[in-house]
């Protein structure tokens, strides 16, 4: 088969409503994964130095906001965030569900 499917409801969530779909889409280079988030959530604060791994946060629903390296980045719905290995990164949800779609790959 050249492709693999998977409904991310399907997909036992992390945490608080964190989906992560790299082991069941078997990718092999990228991870990616769904975040539901009720509101007012907040994430933990990271960075991936140790693993290489640049980040970019969709948000489908919803408002957020992304505190990358202790500033404040506003999303809306539609919004996309790029943010580099080494940068530390925190998820402050709204006053209302969002929804966001996480994707991450290790660089060269």
């Amino acid at each position: 088969m050249s492709y693999t499917k998977v409904d991310y409801e399907d997909v036992e969530p992390v945490g608080d409503g964190l989906h992560f779909l790299r082991d069941p889409l078997d990718c092999e280079n990228a991870g990616v994964s769904v975040l539901e988030a009720d509101p007012g959530w907040t994430g933990m604060e990271h960075d991936h130095a140790d693993d290489g791994q640049e980040e970019v946060y969709v948000l489908v629903e919803g408002s957020a906001t992304v505190t990358v390296e202790g500033e404040d980045v506003a999303l809306s719905a539609g919004d996309a965030v790029r943010i580099p290995a080494d940068a530390t990164r925190q998820i402050h949800n709204g006053d209302a569900e969002s929804r966001f779609v996480l994707v991450g790959a290790a660089g060269e």
